[in-house]
């Protein structure tokens, strides 16, 4: 949709980095039971903003497949990338309506909700494949100034992940949690799933 492009384009273009340069903190407190658990070394970074955590994938050996809206999140990405040494597959995407033709041995849905792709991701998964979610969790601030289809509800994570053969590692919401720089407090739901085997 051309309003999501605009409207992350002039986010993404209005400092030199949005959601700051470090990967997500959850993201590396899990990378080394990631790569412990992973059957392969495929990743697919949904919604991968200017490509921090894409960066960081591809920096532990990862493949990483990376898709965003915006193209000015993208060419930030791809910068981001050579300055690391590393390569990603960037590509500028609409996620919704989206669908994952390839699969992945990890897939990361940060800071994103879309719930009719989940069952994508789930199914994009290889057989003990693992999916990283970390999103907003509603709060009543947030239902003041967010659309409430973009924040998750308590408890929602598990019971849609619980519904699929696999199992949930990890699972947690936070109330309020220190996020990266220029975030301020958010309350958000973090969940670390990995798909039956075969």
């Amino acid at each position: 949709m051309e309003e999501d492009r605009i409207k992350w384009n002039r986010r993404f273009a209005s400092e030199d980095s949005f959601l700051g340069e470090r990967p997500s903190p959850f993201l590396r407190q899990e990378i080394e039971r990631i790569k412990r658990l992973a059957p392969g070394m495929t990743a697919l970074d949904i919604a991968c903003g200017e490509g921090r955590n894409s960066v960081f994938l591809a920096q532990h050996g990862f493949l990483v497949t990376a898709l965003d809206i915006s193209d000015v999140g993208i060419a930030k990405g791809r910068r981001r990338a050579e300055e690391a040494g590393v390569r990603v597959d960037f590509r500028q995407v609409d996620l919704d309506g989206y669908h994952i033709a390839e699969s992945f041995d990890l897939i990361i849905n940060f800071n994103f909700l879309l719930r009719a792709l989940i069952p994508e991701e789930v199914a994009a998964l290889v057989p003990g494949g693992l999916l990283l979610f970390d999103t907003i969790l509603e709060s009543p601030q947030l239902l003041a100034t967010h659309k409430p289809d973009y924040l998750l509800r308590h408890g929602e994570l598990v019971r849609i992940f619980a519904a699929y053969d696999g199992e949930i590692l990890f699972a947690e919401e936070d109330e309020v949690e220190e996020q990266d720089q220029g975030q301020g407090n958010m309350p958000t739901t973090r969940l670390f799933f990995r798909k039956a085997g075969s």
